[in-house]
């Protein structure tokens, strides 16, 4: 089975200077944990959940003033649209990390996978050991 088939390919994202206050409001919204961020097509980086907590909370006293590329994560891993769900599950566990965007071959924004994705629609088992690995303390 490949990525493809399993994705979420209508995609929500973002621009680098998109206020956190926007970005919180959309995954509210839309009941995601998180977004892209794209430039000219391309992923430049993921904002979740997780990174306004963490990083924008606790370090931004001027909170609604502050965009998308203070508190994103760069260098994103990713994966391919034709990847197997075996080889993305083990990328996500390898690097702890629980959703993936998609691309496809000319690294275009594809869609985004995630451990839910895989076990609801692929394999409970694969995404149990992901899983398994990325909830590992290292």
């Amino acid at each position: 089975m490949e990525v493809r088939q399993i994705m979420t390919s209508k995609v929500e994202s973002i621009a680098r200077d998109t206020p956190v206050l926007a970005i919180a409001t959309a995954m509210r919204d839309r009941q995601i944990g998180a977004l892209p961020v794209v430039e000219q097509g391309r992923v430049i980086g993921m904002i979740t959940d997780r990174d306004i907590v963490t990083r924008f909370l606790t370090e931004y006293p001027r909170a609604m003033d502050v965009v998308a590329e203070a508190i994103m994560s760069s260098g994103v891993l990713q994966c391919y649209e034709d990847q197997t769900i075996a080889d993305i599950a083990a990328i996500m566990g390898d690097h702890q990390i629980r959703r993936l965007p998609v691309l496809d071959r000319n690294r275009g924004m594809a869609g985004i996978v995630s451990i839910g994705d895989i076990a609801e629609k692929a394999s409970e088992r694969i995404a149990g050991e992901a899983l398994g690995e990325i909830v590992e303390a290292r």
